[in-house]
């Protein structure tokens, strides 16, 4: 287990960083590598963004020291999307078989979480998002056909996507983490615009399916005083609750979004007009 600690930034300050600073502070990069588990503890929620690679071998969740307890589960829920090959997370001897794009919601409590994949050739990539938690609800093997989808935007406005609520209170119950995964349309790049903010809960977003030699531009920051941040396949990015979360790429690719705060109405969101955005 590898892990660091991210501390929360206010907006006054972070209007004053410059690229690498932002980079530090909210890029979450290298989430997978061969037979570990890497996972960043934000202090945005308590929230826990990472991944685990198993090729070789079966890799066990273990606890980290950010979170003060005998197991990881231990006051805690979990989700996880596969963005890879077929694979295998067992949960207290029960085993989930996995395939790509499908998700698992582990409630509080569970003791032993372990990862496999299987084909080393082909490996699943099991990207890895944690909160607090108050109440054990049940573990559920969730895939897109159990998400509750939503169709938003146009072609016209180079933003036609599907909205895929996998892990969300419309699902299965959950006590504040969401996830789900958004799926652009060929020729569209734009996500989550108009974008918003929701000063109830953070979010983090992770991107995948960004073809070689592509990219994508998330902007992040207050709607009168944004900044960018460049990423590449299989990144993610932390969002402070007073930041939009909004982003164009070279190419359509598909992201994960998690977020987790007081309020798991998903709509509980406040807009920022387009052309009030700086």
């Amino acid at each position: 287990m590898k892990y660091s600690i991210r501390f929360a930034t206010h907006p006054r300050d972070f209007v004053s960083y410059d690229t690498q600073r932002i980079r530090d502070e909210f890029l979450v990069s290298n989430i997978f590598t061969p037979d570990e588990i890497n996972l960043v503890y934000s202090m945005y929620d308590r929230y826990i963004v990472g991944g685990c690679l198993p090729v070789k071998q079966v890799v066990k969740l273990e606890t980290i020291d950010p979170i003060k307890a005998d197991f990881f589960l231990h006051r805690r829920e979990m989700g996880i999307i596969n963005v890879g090959g077929e694979g295998t997370v067992t949960i207290d001897g029960k085993a989930y078989v996995m395939q790509y794009k499908e998700a698992l919601y582990i409630g509080m409590g569970d003791k032993n979480v372990t990862f496999a994949s299987a084909n080393p050739e082909k490996p699943a990539h099991f990207y890895i998002n944690s909160a607090p938690a108050h109440q054990a609800y049940p573990d559920r093997h969730v895939t897109l056909a159990d998400a509750d989808a939503v169709e938003m935007g146009s072609l016209e406005t180079s933003n036609a996507r599907t909205i895929n609520k996998l892990l969300v209170n419309q699902v299965l119950p959950t006590c504040q983490l969401q996830m789900g995964m958004t799926i652009l349309k060929p020729g569209s790049v734009w996500n989550t615009m108009p974008p918003h903010v929701h000063s109830r809960r953070m979010e983090a977003y992770f991107y995948f399916e960004v073809p070689e030699g592509q990219a994508v531009c998330h902007f992040m920051g207050q709607p009168q005083e944004t900044r960018p941040i460049w990423m590449k396949n299989h990144e993610a990015v932390l969002s402070p609750s007073w930041s939009i979360h909004a982003a164009a790429g070279t190419s359509n690719y598909i992201f994960i979004w998690g977020m987790a705060g007081e309020n798991l109405d998903y709509g509980d969101m406040d807009m920022a007009s387009i052309n009030d955005i700086r």
